[in-house]
């Protein structure tokens, strides 16, 4: 009797713990949810719902504190979550070991280790949190596997673009373009590198492109907006930027260059106007009367 009474204690102990650690987890209270659920997970069976949410709450708490290392043994727990293998795959780069940080982000997006597609795909989730090395090794080596895998020859262009790389960039988007034609995204950051250049003849062509093959997207029609007013070409410029607004609202440098270009039209009151409306939103709420 003694023993069932300690073991219904035991359990409602932790049944409490892991209600204490889930609510500090919610509550962004990752230190103390590690301490408490690290107490439940004792007492939960191993593969049961509980047991899993403990792991993986551990594992995100120890990843949210920027601890990926400590987060690793607990997110192996369950390969089987893509939330476990994407925080997984930035927490093995954390820990020097970018082979395993592939085969989790293989596994997040269901692709055969060491395949190209699978060092592709760890390459670009590498370049989202600046892990350039480990990348570009990644998106090499898809390329010696592949070498006409779409989209590689534009991750390493968008590379060269941050990096201030332009003749790296324009050669690899460029391959990247005969590769795949359609890929709207090549024609436009390839037409950004000219604009960067100030070469603007030839980025209006290239920007055009992208516009014909993703109507649906403003970045490029703000770029050719912006080509057209350093080429003076003020009405295109105004007519571009204006179905860029449409496509994004809320986008300030489309507004300011909408505003100048119509300014500079003799458009003067709207011109301003749209100037006025960008500098008080970007008054600090302290200086707004």
């Amino acid at each position: 009797m003694y023993l069932m009474v300690f073991a219904f204690w035991l359990m409602s102990t932790g049944a409490n713990a892991h209600q204490r650690g889930v609510d500090f987890y919610q509550q962004h209270k990752y230190a103390d949810a590690i301490t408490t659920l690290e107490q439940a997970i004792q007492t939960e069976q191993a593969g049961t719902p509980e047991y899993k949410e403990s792991a993986l709450m551990i594992g995100q708490s120890y990843y949210m504190l920027s601890q990926g290392p400590k987060a690793i043994s607990w997110l192996e727990k369950l390969r089987d979550s893509n939330e476990a293998n994407y925080m997984l795959g930035y927490a093995y780069l954390q820990a020097g070991q970018p082979a395993r940080s592939e085969v989790a982000f293989a596994r997040l997006f269901n692709l055969p280790p060491d395949s190209a597609g699978a060092h592709l795909m760890a390459g670009q989730m590498m370049l989202k949190q600046e892990y350039e090395t480990q990348a570009l090794v990644e998106i090499h080596k898809a390329l010696a596997i592949d070498p006409k895998l779409p989209q590689a020859h534009y991750l390493l262009g968008i590379n060269g673009i941050y990096r201030g790389r332009f003749d790296e960039a324009e050669a690899e988007l460029k391959q990247e373009i005969a590769i795949n034609p359609a890929f709207a995204m090549a024609w436009y950051r390839l037409g950004d590198v000219y604009a960067r250049r100030e070469q603007f003849e030839r980025a209006i062509p290239n920007l055009e492109r992208a516009v014909w093959l993703n109507p649906d997207y403003s970045g490029p029609y703000i770029l050719l907006g912006k080509c057209y007013f350093k080429q003076r070409n003020l009405m295109n410029a105004e007519g571009i930027l204006r179905r860029g607004l449409a496509l994004d609202p809320k986008n300030t440098s489309a507004k300011y260059l909408l505003g100048q270009t119509l300014v500079a039209e003799g458009k003067t009151q709207e011109g301003k106007a749209l100037l006025e409306q960008i500098h008080q939103t970007q008054v600090p709420p302290l200086e707004k009367k």
